[in-house]
C-alpha cells in the first residue's frame, strides 16, 4: 500500500540524547491537556529521572499523562518508576509483561519497540531513542549515536490515531477503562511548515510489512545514492537483493553499521553478509566511537526516514515499530550531513580486500552465527527467506 504523505509539516531532526531530551522535557513542561509517551526502555538513571520529574509535574498540574513501556525492555519499570508516576496521578500500562521461565515462544518477541510521544495532540516525537542516558554504556565512551524528530502539522493525525489505538487495545486487554476519541481529521491540524511527511508503523495486523515496503519502494526507485545507518542489520533476501541491484545499476550504496560488539550472535551474523555486499559494490562503514543505535536512511537527497525499526527480522517481522518518512531536500541534506560526519570521524570503512584477509576463524564464527539465527527464525514459524541464504 503506498504511503500517505501529508503536506504542511515542520520536522526537526534531533541527534542523540543531547538534542532529544531537552526538547522532550520542554514539551512535557509546556503540556496543557494530554501526554502519551510510549517507549521500549525507561530507566531511572540521570536522564530518566529528569523525564520522570517532568511527567510528575505535568500530572500534578492536571495534565492527563499516559505512559506505556514494554514489559521486556522496561523490566524494572513497573517496580522502580511506575509507583511514582501513579502516585502523581499518571496512568501506566505495561506492554506484554515478561512471564518468566525458559520457554521460547514467538509471541514473547513481539515487543513494543516504538518510541513515540504525543503532547496535546499538537506536537509529537518519533525516533529510536529510549528513555535512558546516552552514557549508560557497559564501558565509558561517547554517547550512543541515535536520532529522533520533533513533528508539528497534519501528519500528526495518523501519529495520534496510532498512539491512542495502542493505548485503547492494551487498556482493553488489561480490563482497564478504555478511552474514546472522535475521528481525527488531518484538517484539524494547522499547517506548521512546508515539509511532506508520512507516518508508517509495523504491527501484526494490517501493517505487517509496511516499514520494509517503504524502504524497498525507495530503494527500488533510487537513481543516485542510498545511505542507511542501522544498529542491527540482518535483512532478508528481498532487501539485500534490492540493495545489490541498486549498486549494480550505478547507485552509490553505503551502509553505516554497528562496529562494537553489543549482541554477539547478531554482530557476527551480520558480518556473514559482508562479502557478497562488498562484491556487489556496497560500501560498509562500522561505527567505532560508541554504540550505534540509529535507524535512519537517506535516498537520492529528498527521501529520508527516522524511526525505531532496525533492518532485521525482529523489527521488520515481530515488533511494533514506528518511522517517519520525509520528502524534503533540506531535511534529507541535514541528516545526510550528520551521517557523513559520523562516517568520516567515528567510523572505519571495511574494504573488500580487508574482508578477504580476515581469518578463517572469524568467517567460520560469522557463518555459524548466521546459521543459528536463520534456524531460530524457522523454529519461530517465520519464513527463512526473511533471513535468507548467503
Amino acid at each position: 500500500m503506498p504511503l500517505r504523505f501529508y503536506a504542511g509539516n515542520e520536522v526537526e531532526l534531533l541527534e542523540s540524547g543531547a538534542g532529544y531530551f531537552p526538547a522532550l522535557i520542554a514539551a512535557i513542561d509546556d503540556a496543557q491537556r494530554e501526554i502519551h509517551l510510549q517507549t521500549y526502555i525507561f530507566t531511572r538513571d540521570a536522564t530518566g529521572a529528569e523525564v520522570i520529574r517532568a511527567l510528575v509535574r505535568a500530572a500534578q498540574r492536571g495534565v492527563k499523562v499516559c505512559v506505556m513501556v514494554d514489559g521486556f525492555g522496561g523490566r524494572d519499570f513497573e517496580q522502580t518508576i511506575a509507583p511514582e508516576l501513579l502516585a502523581a496521578g499518571a496512568q501506566v500500562l505495561i506492554y506484554r509483561r515478561e512471564a518468566g521461565g525458559l520457554k521460547f515462544r514467538r509471541h514473547r518477541l513481539r515487543r513494543l519497540h516504538r518510541k513515540v510521544t504525543v503532547v496535546d495532540r499538537s506536537l509529537a516525537f518519533v525516533g529510536g531513542i529510549n528513555i535512558i542516558d546516552d552514557l549508560n554504556n557497559p564501558t565509558p565512551m561517547q554517547p550512543r549515536f541515535d536520532y529522533a524528530v520533533r513533528v508539528r502539522g497534519p501528519v500528526l493525525a495518523p501519529i495520534v490515531v496510532s498512539t491512542l489505538r495502542i493505548w485503547w487495545l492494551l487498556a482493553w486487554a488489561s480490563l482497564k477503562a478504555r478511552p474514546s476519541w472522535r475521528e481525527i481529521d488531518p484538517a484539524d491540524f494547522v499547517r506548521a511548515g512546508a515539509v511532506r511527511a508520512a507516518f508508517v508503523v509495523r504491527d501484526n495486523l494490517r501493517n505487517r510489512r509496511a516499514i520494509e515496503e517503504a524502504y524497498l519502494d525507495a530503494i527500488g526507485g533510487a537513481r543516485e545514492e542510498i545511505l542507511l545507518a542501522c544498529a542491527y542489520f540482518l535483512p532478508g533476501r528481498r532487501f539485500r537483493t534490492a540493495l545489490e541491484r541498486a549498486a549494480e545499476r550505478g547507485v552509490k550504496v553505503t551502509l553505516l553499521l554497528q562496529g562494537r560488539v553489543e549482541y554477539r550472535i547478531l554482530h557476527y551474523a551480520t558480518r556473514a553478509l559482508y562479502e557478497r555486499l562488498l562484491e556487489k559494490g556496497v560500501r560498509i562503514f562500522e561505527y567505532q566511537a560508541s554504540f550505534l543505535h540509529a535507524k535512519v536512511g537517506v535516498i537520492d537527497g529528498d527521501w529520508a526516514t527516522v524511526g525505531s525499526s532496525n533492518i532485521d527480522p525482529f523489527s521488520l517481522l515481530l515488533s511494533r515499530e514506528a518511522n517517519l518518512v520525509v520528502r524534503d531536500q533540506a531535511f534529507a541534506a541535514r541528516l545526510r550531513q550528520s551521517l557523513q560526519a559520523a562516517m568520516q570521524v567515528d567510523a572505519r570503512e571495511l574494504l573488500h580486500a580487508d574482508w578477504l584477509r580476515s581469518s578463517r576463524w572469524e568467517r567460520w564464527i560469522s557463518a555459524l552465527a548466521y546459521g543459528f539465527l536463520r534456524r531460530a527464525m524457522g523454529l519461530l514459524g517465520l519464513d527463512r527467506r526473511d533471513v535468507g541464504t548467503q
